[in-house]
């Protein structure tokens, strides 16, 4: 078994420093409180409910986006972890997956717990975070996340997926669940007149996490990686329990064999086809980890010191008709949110719309370069992957937006209408466009499919960016910030499903393209490509000895690789999903008067 250097231990177990101690903290106070005019620096101060308010002489709105924004930026960054996914598939092997690294299945976990904390976290907390405000919230938030991410760092450095899953998984997932509604509450109110708008300014930072978070995570990913050790492509091997081992320095050591298809996944330069030693490299997830948790935390902690809520004198000037945040009298109170059939027809909607961009997120690098780097190698390059990842943050981001500004003009039902029956059509027609590159080695079919995922993944931001107007509009705006954290229950859900329901249909398809090459290869060639029978089949399986990928190396000629068609299955699974919610919100009615709250 690898094991990790003593200076990577000693990063995942650090933690960053407090500002300052709680007695440096009181001696500072106690000499503040000498004068009259002076202003307690306590901890409780500085993030009381009452910091929270800005004074009445301050209606800059447009400030308060900042610090909105910034904070959705930092917890946007899930929307990026297949950048990091690849990697821990590969923490040991490095070329290509070894016996004991992770599977996808197990590396793109991390983001569906993450994504399902959210929404447990979100609704738990809603009333605590009406109670202590937003700074209070985003604070605790950022040690939550952050240190979710230096948690999860350690796990790496110890391949404990326990670690990760506790780490990135559950800590994020609750510092994002404290941190998502109070930005979006906090505009909102400073934007009454323009709601979607206010929410689409907040929550596009939380689809453009991404364009931050990838980008950083390939720089440091090279920075921090070191090359395994290279024994060559004629060395003797022999199998044993479906893994490889061969002799390097007088002793025998596990050994994985990277063909042309395993390195064109890779962005490492200087690697060449043959066998490496298992655990001789270090691909810098866990630094790369660690590195950016640290750089969240600090951000979002500047954030919540900066974020205010409107004065309730506060008045919003230049429309004909003075606005201000408290004007809606129709609200229904948290508590009765689940009594309602808008909730959950809302709520189916939000299910499908976003299992499907979840998958499509979670999976975004390796499914572009297992589906179009063996067809088209010049173009879909370890790179062209990375920016797969980019385009569609753009469409997370511009759909946050647009869509937002969209429905303020033609209204959130009809806007929902277009995000129903657009994404059935862009899924269900994405395996056709798949068939067309394969068939033609076009370019322009491929433009197409990343115009289209693009197009989907917009839809999907969209609807994140909107529902909280959409939620105000129909339950009032109120208790819009709890409100909403029980809506996130839904994405709770559609983080579990969405990114599960396309790596188990893959796996589906998978084991059905394996079993199908099988029987159009040759016995006598199986055995000398891998050193054992097919009746070992199993565990050369479960060690990743056996790959479509491989097998293709061995198959007759003319027999067409399965790979490019392994997400066929997802994808028309997600478009019959998603008419389902298209019903669903067909059926969404106003709400009955006896449900609002009595004004006194």
């Amino acid at each position: 078994m690898l094991t990790c250097s003593a200076s990577m231990l000693r990063l995942a177990a650090r933690r960053p420093a407090p500002l300052y101690s709680l007695s440096s903290a009181t001696s500072i106070t106690s000499q503040l409180s000498q004068t009259p005019q002076s202003r307690s620096l306590s901890l409780s101060s500085v993030f009381s409910p009452e910091k929270s308010v800005a004074s009445p002489t301050f209606t800059n709105r447009w400030a308060i986006a900042v610090p909105a924004f910034l904070t959705h930026l930092c917890i946007g960054a899930p929307y990026a972890w297949s950048a990091m996914s690849g990697p821990l598939t590969r923490d040991f092997g490095f070329v290509c997956s070894s016996a004991e690294d992770w599977s996808m299945t197990s590396a793109t976990a991390p983001m569906s717990i993450l994504f399902a904390f959210h929404g447990f976290s979100a609704a738990l907390a809603g009333k605590w975070q009406m109670k202590v405000g937003p700074r209070a919230a985003i604070a605790a938030a950022a040690v939550s996340f952050g240190g979710g991410f230096l948690l999860s760092a350690a796990g790496v450095a110890t391949h404990n997926i326990g670690l990760v899953y506790l780490g990135y998984g559950v800590l994020g997932g609750i510092g994002l669940g404290l941190s998502y509604t109070p930005p979006i509450q906090t505009l909102i109110e400073w934007f009454p007149d323009k709601k979607g708008l206010a929410s689409g300014l907040t929550i596009m930072g939380f689809g453009s996490g991404a364009l931050l978070f990838a980008p950083a995570a390939n720089v440091l990913l090279e920075k921090f990686s070191s090359l395994p050790t290279y024994l060559g492509t004629a060395v003797e091997t022999i199998t044993e329990n479906g893994r490889l081992f061969a002799e390097s320095g007088g002793k025998m050591v596990e050994v994985v064999y990277a063909n042309a298809a395993d390195l064109a996944k890779l962005s490492t330069s200087g690697l060449q086809e043959g066998f490496y030693v298992v655990g001789s490299g270090d691909t810098g997830a866990a630094m790369t980890l660690a590195t950016i948790g640290v750089g969240y935390t600090l951000a979002m902690m500047g954030s919540a010191l900066a974020i205010k809520k409107p004065h309730p004198t506060y008045k919003v000037t230049g429309t004909s008709t003075a606005t201000t945040p408290t004007q809606s009298l129709q609200n229904v109170h948290t508590d009765n949110m689940f009594k309602l059939p808008q909730f959950y027809a809302l709520g189916t909607v939000l299910v499908v719309v976003a299992s499907g961009g979840m998958g499509l997120i979670g999976v975004a690098k390796p499914l572009m370069s297992e589906v179009f780097s063996g067809t088209l190698p010049s173009i879909v390059t370890a790179s062209f992957a990375s920016s797969f990842i980019l385009m569609l943050s753009v469409g997370n981001l511009g759909g946050r937006l647009a869509w937002a500004a969209v429905s303020d003009k033609i209204g959130r039902p009809a806007t929902f209408h277009l995000f129903t029956f657009g994404s059935i059509a862009i899924y269900a027609s994405l395996p056709t466009i798949i068939q067309q590159v394969i068939q033609n080695q076009s370019a322009a079919s491929l433009g197409a499919f990343c115009g289209l995922s693009v197009a989907a993944i917009s839809m999907f931001g969209g609807v994140y960016s909107i529902l909280p107007a959409y939620e105000s509009d129909l339950f009032g705006t109120k208790y819009v910030g709890a409100n909403h954290g029980k809506m996130l229950l839904f994405s709770s859900t559609a983080a579990i499903a969405g990114p599960s329901a396309f790596l188990y249909l893959r796996s589906l398809s998978e084991k059905a393209a394996i079993t199908d090459l099988l029987s159009k290869i040759d016995p006598a060639a199986f055995q000398e490509k891998f050193g054992s029978d097919v009746s070992a089949l199993d565990a050369l399986i479960e060690a990743k000895t056996v790959t479509v990928a491989k097998l293709m190396e061995i198959a007759p000629a003319g027999v067409v690789d399965p790979t490019p068609f392994l997400y066929d299955t997802s994808f028309y699974t997600i478009a019959a999903a998603i008419g389902v919610g298209a019903v669903a919100h067909a059926m969404i009615r106003p709400v009955d008067p006896k449900w609002y709250e009595k004004v006194e």
